[in-house]
């Protein structure tokens, strides 16, 4: 028997006597060779060392049976002398939890904890005996734990954890996580794009079948997921309980989103995308004829025409013109209260506030489009005395004939049925917003009003993302440019 230091290694075979069938232990005559030397086939080493008492002042050993070697057992033992030492010997406290931690990992027949970890919780004032939680048990936990999200914000987050965070790094346990299993994550999920958009090309349709119902997850959204991660990890190093100092998330290599700003459709552009459908960006807007255009071919939808109308000339989100109450809205003095606003949630929709301060707002109403909601509320007034007591008191500005609101998704399944219908070039109803904002600009209407009526936090990002989108106004800006060096090259009379 091999002694380290207060620790001992020994051998035991499971043999029993043939008589008495009690087990032969260390006796067993096959644990050595006949010359002496320990059997390499026959018996488990095993190891035991005394640890410091338990709280109560009970003696209590760590010993293990059923390893492959001597070394080993060794091995196990010097590990445990180390974790024991790692314990300060003046704090008693700390060397009672190390030993329980031990002695739990031992009686579980999990590993022994390591021994930077161990260090590291210490340092941290963490108890050493805290059980880290993997990733998914975070997350879950985190996101349970967040009473006062908008539902629109923890339906987004609870999609990120569902579909990409826990099924890529869940099992990782919380403090083990590292920027590189971010960054594989990511890249597992490119390689699923790929495959999606290989899968939507082929000609075969089996082939093809493999991608339906898949969506492509963009660069924006990829951004989003790691914002999600990193919130949730940043709670988790404010923890007093968690042996977590990094935020890996932050650490974690994605490529920059420059913010995608809107393309107008030229003659250029209109002659290519008939001819081969190509749609040149991800934000497309309007000409400002073309909106009109639009507005002339929805004035056959009377139950429509106001709401895209007022989306098209004041630039409203269409949570907000659809959850638009009749009590925000002074007619007489030309102005609408932006308070409220429809989210979707899936299907279902929920009313809530804006999500900033600059969401909440007040916009100015041109003559026009005063003029235009006074005649839907007359004929919206109309309906409801025809249905009688069948009209739904829904208090919302823009309803259906029955006095209902709109569901979001079915006011941009009949946008995209107009614009199509008034053979006009293909964008998103958010593009009626983006195409208001732009004209407005165009129209040199300050950048200040035009992003407080948007209800942008800054102009810089209303300047950034309009301004000159329109080619006239480029080209006008460059003209007005040249002109001045033209100017200077141009003898002055004597």
């Amino acid at each position: 028997m091999s002694t380290v230091r207060e620790g001992s290694t020994f051998k035991r075979c499971t043999c029993r006597h043939p008589d008495t069938r009690t087990p032969v232990g260390a006796r067993c005559p096959k644990l050595r060779r006949r010359n002496g030397t320990w059997s390499s086939t026959h018996g488990r080493w095993g190891y035991q060392i005394e640890l410091p008492p338990t709280a109560d002042g009970k003696r209590r050993q760590a010993r293990k049976i059923g390893l492959a070697s001597q070394e080993d057992a060794l091995g196990e033992l010097a590990h445990i002398k180390i974790l024991l030492e790692t314990a300060h010997q003046d704090e008693p406290e700390t060397l009672i939890r190390v030993a329980d931690l031990i002695q739990t990992a031992l009686r579980a027949r999990t590993p022994l904890p390591e021994v930077e970890e161990v260090k590291r919780r210490i340092n941290l004032g963490v108890d050493v005996r805290t059980t880290v939680p993997t990733l998914a048990e975070w997350l879950t936990e985190w996101l349970g734990g967040k009473p006062g999200l908008a539902e629109g914000t923890r339906a987004s987050y609870a999609g990120h954890l569902r579909n990409h965070l826990i099924p890529h790094l869940g099992h990782l346990p919380l403090n083990k996580l590292q920027a590189r299993h971010i960054e594989a994550m990511f890249a597992t999920i490119e390689e699923n794009n790929e495959h999606v958009l290989e899968c939507r090309e082929s000609a075969d349709p089996q082939v093809r079948a493999q991608a339906k119902g898949k969506r492509v997850t963009s660069l924006s959204t990829k951004h989003r997921i790691r914002a999600t991660l990193r919130s949730a990890l940043s709670d988790a190093v404010r923890s007093p309980e968690l042996p977590v100092t990094v935020n890996v998330a932050s650490h974690a290599r994605l490529p920059s989103c420059p913010r995608k700003k809107p393309l107008v459709w030229t003659a250029d552009r209109i002659a290519k995308w008939h001819k081969d459908g190509t749609v040149p960006g991800e934000v497309m807007v309007w000409t400002p004829d073309q909106t009109t255009a639009f507005l002339t071919h929805a004035r056959k939808y009377p139950w429509l025409y106001a709401l895209f109308h007022l989306i098209a000339i004041k630039g409203l989100r269409r949570g907000e013109a659809v959850g638009l109450p009749w009590r925000n809205v002074r007619l007489t003095d030309g102005q609408i209260d932006i308070t409220t606003q429809i989210v979707q949630v899936g299907w279902r929709t929920i009313t809530s506030t804006p999500k900033s301060d600059a969401g909440s707002r007040t916009i100015t109403l041109d003559a026009t489009t005063a003029r235009v909601l006074k005649r839907w509320r007359r004929h919206q007034l109309e309906a409801k005395l025809a249905a009688g007591k069948d009209w739904v008191n829904s208090g919302l500005v823009f309803t259906r004939q029955n006095g209902e609101g709109w569901h979001p998704a079915e006011v941009t399944d009949w946008f995209n049925r107009i614009g199509k219908a008034a053979d006009l070039p293909p964008i998103g109803l958010h593009g009626l917003r983006h195409g208001a904002a732009s004209t407005a600009l165009a129209a040199g209407v300050d950048v200040k009003v035009v992003s407080a009526e948007l209800g942008h936090a800054t102009t810089h990002f209303t300047q950034d993302t309009y301004q000159t989108v329109f080619p006239d106004v480029a080209k006008a800006a460059a003209e007005a440019t040249a002109a001045m060096f033209t100017a200077k090259r141009t003898p002055t009379a004597n």
